[in-house]
């Protein structure tokens, strides 16, 4: 049977909100913390037990002294419990992230994307994803994204994203560079009865052909990344079409990828906040 690797340590509360901006560029899909004297626990599960020694060391790094615990744990036991506090989210007017055993649940006028739970790979729990699947719901009630359109979800991950454009009448494709990162959106794209309207591949930006372009592009990913592939991005956007970007911490790391974007000359975009990260967005590129 396999196992997880179960990760916990504290923190005083002056660096409670750092070590929280920190494992979110590291673990896409969440974590757990709770309120100690003087500080929080941190509690964080991966499948992957390499890469859990790897985050080890860079927390220790980071926040010299600290206390960190590692143990193995029957993976069943996680799947177990996700039920117990995975809720659905709402995601602006439009979109709503059930798992599986809530799926039947009663409409309630919303679009509904079913997920199911996975350790490495996002539930829409994150702010990162719930701008964007806002964002997207926003643009289409506009009229900027529409029925037949094609769209480019850039680290697609668990397939969320793709799912909820394909779900609005779109057709795209998803990439990731992480193979299992596929296998799960497959999984996802299945369960959502999408497979049809959505091409999903190992992959980055370069694997694209320079000739494509498209009428939304969206990359949930890292403010490093988006900068160093500014250009590949904003050469497979469509004139007037729609670029969405997040992953972006609020504040000087949004300023930076606001910069490198308008100095392609798309323009300046709308910025959207939850918390301490931040989606951008271009509505009508180099229109």
């Amino acid at each position: 049977m396999s196992t997880l690797l179960k990760i916990e340590f504290s923190l005083v509360e002056e660096k409670a909100d750092e070590a929280g901006v920190f494992i979110a560029t590291k673990v896409p899909h969440g974590w757990e913390e709770t309120p100690i004297e003087g500080g929080r626990k941190f509690t964080i599960f991966l499948e992957d037990h390499p890469l859990g020694m790897e985050m080890i060391r860079d927390f220790q790094s980071r926040f010299p002294g600290i206390d960190i615990k590692h143990s193995e744990q029957e993976s069943e036991d996680w799947a177990v419990a996700w039920k117990d506090f995975f809720n659905p989210v709402n995601c602006g007017e439009t979109f709503k992230i059930l798992p599986p055993w809530l799926e039947d649940e009663e409409d309630n006028g919303t679009t509904h994307i079913v997920i199911e739970p996975k350790m490495a790979f996002g539930t829409g729990h994150h702010p990162t994803t719930s701008l964007c699947l806002a964002t997207i719901g926003e643009l289409a009630q506009k009229g900027a994204i529409k029925e037949g359109q094609d769209f480019l979800d850039l680290g697609t991950g668990s397939g969320i994203l793709a799912i909820g454009l394909c779900k609005l009448g779109l057709k795209g494709t998803g990439l990731d560079i992480d193979p299992q990162a596929i296998v799960c959106a497959v999984e996802n794209v299945e369960k959502n009865k999408v497979s049809d309207d959505v091409n999903l591949a190992v992959g980055s930006i370069e694997s694209v052909a320079k000739e494509l372009q498209f009428d939304l592009l969206v990359a949930n990913i890292l403010s490093g990344p988006l900068i160093e592939m500014a250009v590949d991005i904003t050469s497979h956007v469509k004139l007037g079409g729609s670029l969405v970007l997040s992953g972006i911490l609020a504040g000087p790391q949004g300023d930076a990828v606001v910069e490198a974007y308008e100095r392609r000359g798309i323009g300046h975009p709308e910025r959207f906040q939850d918390g301490e990260w931040e989606c951008l967005v271009w509505e009508k590129v180099g229109v």
